[in-house]
């Protein structure tokens, strides 16, 4: 009850407050650290600096998120499955963790309505929808904890948005994919692979680069050339269908 009081009071005295509604909403509770939600949806494009010189925007929410939502799928699919084997456990989560099916769950449920970007980039719009559902789940965890944000994203995204018997028999082979709309329209797609030189703390082996008649649309990272491939290819074709000038 004194949770419930102090949200109506936050709420009612903030400019966002149809943000603040669409949230509780979207996640059946009403949220008290207002901020984070705020921050989820600010792209590194549109980042501003704390008083400390540090970069406001939702990467580091986006990482947590990652990992979390990793998890949750994992139980999630180990409970529903008890019979079934470790590949097709590993199949599924990763299907339902792809960037592209995070991008529809984020237009799903409306996230993308709020996001804050100022970026032109095609590598950034191919995956900002994706990281921002991510950045989003980060935030929910850090206000509810663990069991909180379970229950959010099994009763409100995976009961209601994911079709597990459709995903299992659905064709995610992207390269192919992608192959496949370059003959069809005629226009020349080719795969640039090879050792990644960024050193970074979350940097992966390979990098692949993809180019449609010589313009970079998209780059992918993974442990091997064809993850790399596969994830690059993913992003290219979230890019293709949410562009008109390509």
């Amino acid at each position: 009850m004194l949770r419930d009081l102090r949200y109506q009071i936050k709420l009612f005295s903030s400019p966002r407050k149809e943000f603040y509604t669409f949230i509780k909403a979207t996640t059946g509770f009403s949220p008290l650290k207002l901020r984070l939600y705020d921050l989820a949806f600010i792209h590194r494009s549109a980042s501003s600096a704390d008083i400390m010189g540090q970069p406001i925007n939702n990467e580091r929410l986006e990482y947590l998120g990652d990992a979390v939502l990793g998890t949750i799928v994992a139980e999630y699919l180990y409970n529903r499955f008890p019979r079934k084997d470790e590949g097709f456990l590993t199949q599924m989560r990763s299907r339902i963790v792809n960037r592209s099916f995070l991008t529809q769950l984020t237009f799903k449920l409306g996230l993308n309505r709020y996001i804050n970007s100022n970026t032109n980039s095609v590598n950034d719009s191919s995956h900002i929808y994706g990281d921002v559902f991510e950045a989003f789940v980060g935030a929910v965890y850090l206000d509810i904890g663990y069991q909180g944000v379970k229950r959010f994203v099994i009763k409100k995204v995976l009961s209601r948005h994911v079709d597990i018997e459709q995903l299992e028999h659905s064709d995610t082979n992207f390269k192919s994919q992608l192959i496949e709309w370059g003959q069809k329209n005629k226009r020349e797609v080719t795969f640039e692979t090879h050792e990644n030189r960024e050193i970074s703390q979350r940097s992966l082996p390979f990098i692949s680069v993809i180019k449609i008649d010589g313009l970079t649309v998209a780059n992918g990272e993974g442990y091997s050339k064809k993850e790399a491939q596969q994830n690059s290819a993913s992003k290219a074709l979230v890019h293709i269908n949410s562009s008109t000038s390509i």
